[in-house]
């Protein structure tokens, strides 16, 4: 039996955390896998996210407050001890270093860390602490999009990095009735309905969105799925620009294949990404998507099918919506997505790092 443990910053809604869960169902035969969340509490968390809770057996808590917590790499490594881990993951720069310390301490045989973006290199001190931790932890090093390798390769001089883009479960996201859809979300059926999912705040940039839907005509509506600090603040632009009848606040989904077969353009308008799992979501639903260019957020696209604009700009992403949403695709973006951007070739991917009879 081959122990895996994935070390994250918390378990809330987003990517990151959605990939971990996903490599539980497709770890493959002879693996167990757990979860590790510096931060939080699992009942909260459950609360929050009703999506953990056939996980409960496999996910940790360690409640972990602001600042620096030493001591917290000696409880990870006596942990990981006992969970007999032989391979450990970690995700960005906070799980790296006390992850990947406690990993080095208790002598795990495999370290694997994933850096899903790269923006935060940036900033000149985080980018000296990632270099210090990936020279001391020594783990394989994975970017999980074309543009964070290159970025990390720039930024901290190194060129051994494996690239395995995220996946979804293509089984899960599929075509479905338009109309049922939208009847089930409450949604108007008589319009063309642009949707976007993803946390309430402003690096998601859902405000450069609703600024491009005031410049599209009255009978085009867009549906926002999510929460977070911006709400209110969208709100009220929402009000300001008079689109109170356009604009559809849902809140959290559980169901997000639902939400994405309501639609008939998906558009991801985010400042910054690492690779993005909603564009494959969405185009697994057989949803054209579109998205700014930013981070790995163009390599999820089907080129036939989906397209990018710079970011930060309303009147240009108005401009391809409009186009988007009255051209006629011959073919579908699920058949691309399917081949390259499903959880199982993830997941096989990431199993070859590990080495060969790493079990116990």
């Amino acid at each position: 039996m081959t122990i895996v443990v994935h070390v994250v910053q918390h378990l809330k809604p987003g990517g990151i955390e959605t990939m971990a869960l996903d490599l539980i169902d497709f770890g493959g035969v002879n693996v167990r896998t757990y979860i590790i969340s510096l931060e939080g509490k699992k009942e909260h968390a459950i609360e929050q996210w009703p999506r953990l809770k056939p996980y409960a057996e496999n996910i940790i808590f360690f409640n972990k407050q602001l600042g620096k917590t030493p001591l917290l790499i000696v409880k990870l490594a006596r942990l990981l001890k006992k969970l007999k881990a032989n391979v450990v993951h970690t995700h960005h720069i906070g799980p790296l270093l006390y992850g990947g310390l406690a990993a080095k301490l208790a002598r795990t045989n495999c370290l694997i860390h994933t850096e899903h973006d790269a923006w935060h290199l940036n900033d000149p001190r985080r980018c000296s602490v990632q270099k210090t931790l990936l020279r001391l932890i020594q783990p394989i090093l994975v970017a999980d999009a074309q543009t964070v390798a290159e970025t990390i390769r720039r930024q901290l001089n190194i060129d051994a990095i494996k690239i395995i883009p995220n996946g979804i479960d293509t089984g899960r996201f599929i075509p479905g009735n338009k109309i049922k859809a939208r009847e089930e979300l409450q949604l108007p059926t008589q319009i063309k309905l642009i949707g976007c999912s993803g946390r309430l705040e402003h690096v998601k940039g859902q405000h450069i969105l609703i600024d491009a839907l005031h410049e599209l005509p009255s009978e085009v509506h867009l549906v926002l799925a999510g929460s977070g600090t911006m709400e209110a603040n969208l709100h009220k632009q929402v009000s300001q620009l008079k689109l109170n009848e356009r604009v559809h606040f849902l809140g959290r989904i559980d169901n997000m294949p639902t939400f994405y077969q309501s639609l008939d353009l998906f558009c991801l308008p985010s400042l910054n990404e690492g690779f993005p799992l909603s564009p494959l979501e969405a185009q697994s639903c057989g949803i054209p998507s579109l998205v700014s260019d930013v981070g790995g957020a163009r390599e999820t696209l089907c080129v036939e099918c989906s397209e990018y604009v710079p970011s930060n700009n309303a009147t240009l992403m108005a401009k391809s919506l409009f186009t988007m949403l009255n051209k006629h695709y011959s073919t579908s973006p699920r058949d691309f997505i399917v081949k390259h951007g499903d959880v199982r070739l993830m997941a096989e991917r990431y199993a070859a790092l590990r080495p060969v009879g790493n079990q116990v």
